[in-house]
């Protein structure tokens, strides 16, 4: 145990009370990536036997502590024993000096030899001589005794100086022993929370790289023409490279909750009214038409306004070109939500996609027109209290209590070509992500269109069998190999090259280094429950849920997968 809590304060004062991991540093904390492994490794090895050290340590400690309380209690009884004594001893010191005394004087008056000398002068005395012996030896037995216990008194002082003396040394060298072992367990502890937070540090990073792709917020679909990039679309597939992978998702940054806004425009399209709508996306509500609502809103940023006049007119989720049914659901959505979200009125809403966008002008148009025409009306639930009436632009076809979101509301293979988003022809309903954002023109980290090489995918497949079986590897290092030119979640990072990680893939099994065939089975949740490779290595199968974890966490670029509570999408293969 020794040597581990050396090791760990050795360590400890190598790291000090500053966590290794900061935001505005990532190159250092990257650079000490391996070391931190290294030592969370130790740490993990070292917690047992610590652990069982710790229990022989106490039960030590608890006998010494138990010798200790006995010898303390033989030596306060003694030390009782001599104090009651004590008290007797001056007493017994003075009747054994006048005992002395008179043995003294009576030897020298009337010695037994002078009767023997001259009998005839104490021939009546002979009875006297007897008495004499006999008190003299008497007096002769009390001294011995008297002087006995006074030296056995003084000798047991003596004695319980000298036990007091090494109890006392005792205790306090078992109390800095048990305040050592005690301070270097506490040391070895604190280590390891360090240790811990250090390395969930790092994880948080990974972690938001992940986030960084899978999006976690309701996205609007704004006042932009609906044109999309063509080389993320399927559209492209036919230009792409051979012998290449896409990855397209179904639905775009959503949680799947409430009305997808596409499938409210193909429903008003098909000739559904908002009332249909609002029934089809919020199902088990009441759509109450003269709710009191709020006269006044607390907006941020802007101060108190109108909730009816002002806030609704200017909310910018859908386009005001879209049919007045459309409009109107999206109105009343938009309406119950900030009810709700304000506890009618009584707290601010903000203004950006994590609440729903507001802009400090009027929409005007058809916008207006639906505003006005549902005036009051609000979702509520039994008690007639506003229901959550979240909203995404697309859901990919499937929506959380609504479950299919198809003209005849199932699934089956053909699934979506019956989704109401694919008939409002939805520019995220089946896409290939590869830019940074949500729009069609941000960075793309260099690439023309998201396919991937048979390199780039197998290393995704290699991430995979690395991170579930990493052995000596860094797990932490598992991030795209770009991404100190794209940063994703982050500033930067210490990636493994696709090399690196094929080495680390071989220990495991055997690396990806080619792929024939993939294919992906969906479930009738919406979501995706399998992806499967035939590789060189043989069949690699992965969850839907751990591909769209790793293909975040490991693919190049701004490529990503952007759903944060499920997995739906499909793989495409250019052979």
């Amino acid at each position: 145990m020794y040597i581990i809590i050396t090791i760990a304060l050795a360590v400890l004062s190598l790291f000090g009370c500053s966590p290794v991991f900061a935001l505005d540093d990532v190159e250092v904390l990257q650079q000490q990536i391996d070391e931190l492994e290294h030592l969370k490794q130790q740490s993990e090895a070292a917690t047992t036997p610590l652990e069982t050290e710790v229990k022989s340590l106490t039960t030590r400690i608890n006998n010494a502590q138990a010798g200790i309380k006995k010898a303390k209690t033989q030596v306060a009884e003694l030390a009782t024993s001599i104090e009651e004594r004590s008290g007797e001893q001056e007493e017994k010191t003075k009747l054994l000096a006048e005992i002395v005394a008179q043995n003294y004087k009576a030897s020298r008056v009337e010695s037994p030899f002078l009767l023997l000398l001259r009998p005839e002068e104490h021939q009546g005395n002979l009875l006297s001589l007897v008495n004499y012996q006999v008190a003299r030896n008497q007096n002769y037995q009390t001294i011995l005794s008297l002087a006995a216990e006074i030296t056995q008194l003084n000798e047991d002082k003596i004695v319980l100086e000298e036990r007091q003396k090494t109890l006392a040394a005792l205790q306090t060298k078992l109390d800095a022993q048990v305040d050592f072992f005690q301070g270097e367990i506490d040391k070895a502890k604190d280590y390891q929370q360090k240790l811990g937070s250090q390395i969930a540090a790092l994880s948080a990073q990974q972690q938001a790289i992940i986030n960084a792709r899978s999006g976690s917020y309701t996205t609007a679909v704004g006042e932009v023409p609906l044109a999309d990039d063509f080389n993320a679309s399927i559209g492209y597939k036919a230009s792409a490279p051979s012998n290449t992978f896409a990855v397209f998702s179904f639905g775009a940054y959503t949680h799947r909750n409430g009305m997808s806004q596409y499938g409210a425009k193909a429903r008003a399209e098909a000739g559904q009214k908002a009332e249909e709508i609002l029934a089809a996306y919020y199902p088990g509500t009441t759509l109450k038409k003269d709710y009191n609502a709020m006269s006044e809103i607390s907006v941020q940023g802007y101060g108190t306004m109108s909730f009816e006049d002002s806030y609704l007119q200017s909310i910018y989720e859908v386009p005001a070109s879209w049919p007045l049914e459309t409009l109107k659901a999206q109105a009343v959505a938009a309406r119950t939500y900030a009810i709700r979200y304000t506890n009618n009125g009584s707290k601010s809403i903000c203004t950006t996609e994590s609440c729903q966008v507001y802009k400090n002008s009027k929409k005007g148009g058809d916008w207006e027109k639906a505003v006005n025409e549902t005036r009051g009306w609000v979702l509520v639930d039994g008690s007639d209290n506003p229901v959550s009436t979240q909203y995404a632009s697309t859901h990919g076809g499937y929506a959380s209590g609504v479950h299919w979101d198809t003209t005849d509301g199932s699934g089956g293979s053909d699934w979506s070509s019956k989704a109401w988003e694919v008939k409002a022809n939805s520019p995220w309903f089946y896409k290939a992500w590869y830019r940074n954002g949500y729009s069609s023109s941000g960075d793309s980290c260099g690439r023309s269109h998201p396919w991937l090489t048979q390199e780039e995918m197998s290393d995704i497949l290699n991430a995979y069998i690395v991170r579930n079986n990493p052995g000596d590897a860094d797990s932490s290092r598992i991030e795209p190999v770009t991404i100190n030119s794209c940063h994703i979640g982050g500033s930067g990072g210490n990636p493994y090259s696709m090399s690196e990680l094929r080495e680390y893939a071989d220990k495991s099994g055997g690396a990806v280094t080619s792929i024939s065939a993939v294919s992906v089975s969906h479930n009738d949740n919406g979501q995706t429950s399998q992806v499967s490779f035939t590789t060189n290595r043989g069949n690699v199968t992965i969850s839907g849920s751990d591909f769209k974890q790793i293909f975040n966490l490991r693919a190049p670029g701004y490529l990503r997968i952007p759903q944060s509570s499920f997995a739906s999408f499909n793989i495409e293969f250019k052979n």
